[in-house]
């Protein structure tokens, strides 16, 4: 197979993925501006607009990549049948990896890069966005959601209520409640204040501990400071605000860890930190389908044959991955396989469209 041809094709694919992806991109963020027009008002909101959209435009990149990867490989047979190269390509004896072979190279490495820029660029740049629209043009969205500071925690026979603080600065107005096996109150500790001295022991000011040694018994203590064992250390109390889609990789595994060791749901978490892979790598199995339709001779050879045939398969990789997504939180299917769901089931399909293809069982690679 010769090296020029391979990188003939390959920069052939690259230019139609790169002209596909802008062109996709450009009518994203002007369909977004025309909708949401009327509220961008105030005194500079032209240039509160121009930095919004500048980052609205990276993380419009990450979301269409992989559908102008797979459209981009069904326009390339398109093109090198209309131009009649893959006639000669055929009658060369060329086997049909002379176009899966620099298709896959392709693929892999922009999904590779895209799993990289997510975590440099796209994390960043939904914060941004957030926040210009928060704070520039007063929307919300589920800006609450994402960021109300969670005030209860559950560690082994330990109850936590920390109204105000983190675990730098220290937490105030604390709640601390041990519970026996049934379910059955034994201690509470009340603080104004709670910090971390090392370990699982904490310092807390004006404390009022209540024992109940049996039922309808009570003794209470009051101390001006105690340093107490609580179970539970600083690491396990690092809960961290904000949406996990914009959280880089390091710190959704501390995060993971961190909300299983004080009983808060995990699975949006999990399901981010594998989609940060999932997605991106879903483009190889998507533009091997799209090629392996292509070059099915059954079918039509139009551009716009090959336009709908790629919307189709991102309409429905999208969709499998809101319904899988949906499934996920609530608590359906693990978030780990609803993560690469998509991936599998058009990996499936690529290989199902590929072994009946004609061309995949004549001439040779």
């Amino acid at each position: 197979m010769s090296r020029t041809l391979l990188r003939h094709l390959a920069a052939e694919y690259l230019r139609l993925v790169f002209g596909i992806l802008f062109v996709l991109v450009a009518i994203f963020l002007v369909g977004d501006f025309v909708d949401r027009a009327k509220s961008y008002t105030g005194p500079h909101w032209a240039q509160d607009v121009s930095v919004l959209y500048s980052y609205k435009a990276l993380l419009t990149i990450q979301q269409l990549a992989p559908a102008a990867l797979l459209l981009g490989a069904g326009m390339l047979v398109v093109g090198l049948r209309k131009r009649g190269e893959l006639t000669a390509l055929r009658a060369l004896s060329f086997g049909p990896w002379t176009l899966f072979a620099p298709v896959v190279a392709v693929t892999v490495l922009a999904s590779l890069g895209l799993i990289a820029f997510n975590e440099v660029f796209v994390g960043h740049a939904s914060r941004r966005v957030d926040e210009i629209t928060l704070q520039r043009f007063h929307r919300w969205g589920d800006w609450r959601f994402y960021y109300q500071p969670k005030q209860w925690f559950r560690h082994d026979d330990r109850l936590f209520y920390l109204e105000h603080g983190n675990v730098q600065t220290g937490f105030k107005n604390v709640t601390v409640l041990r519970l026996s096996p049934d379910f059955r109150l034994l201690e509470r500790v009340d603080a104004d204040r709670m910090a971390s001295v090392d370990g699982a022991r904490w310092h807390l000011t004006q404390v009022v501990d209540r024992t109940f040694p049996a039922p309808g018994e009570s003794q209470v203590s009051n101390l001006k400071d105690a340093v107490l064992d609580l179970g539970i250390t600083e690491p396990e109390l690092n809960i961290r605000t904000g949406k996990p889609e914009q959280m880089p990789i390091p710190e959704l595994r501390r995060q993971i860890r961190a909300r299983s060791e004080v009983g808060l749901p995990v699975a949006q978490y999990v399901l981010a930190l594998h989609d940060k892979f999932a997605y991106p790598l879903a483009a190889i199995p998507a533009a091997l389908l799209a090629l392996g339709l292509a070059l099915r001779r059954e079918r039509s050879v139009e551009l716009s044959a090959a336009v709908v045939q790629g919307l189709v398969i991102t309409i429905g990789m999208w969709g499998v991955m809101v319904v899988a997504r949906t499934l996920t939180l609530s608590g359906r299917i693990p978030p780990v396989r609803a993560s690469w769901m998509p991936c599998l089931l058009l990996l499936v399909a690529a290989a199902a469209v590929m072994v009946p293809s004609r061309w995949l069982h004549r001439g040779r690679a």
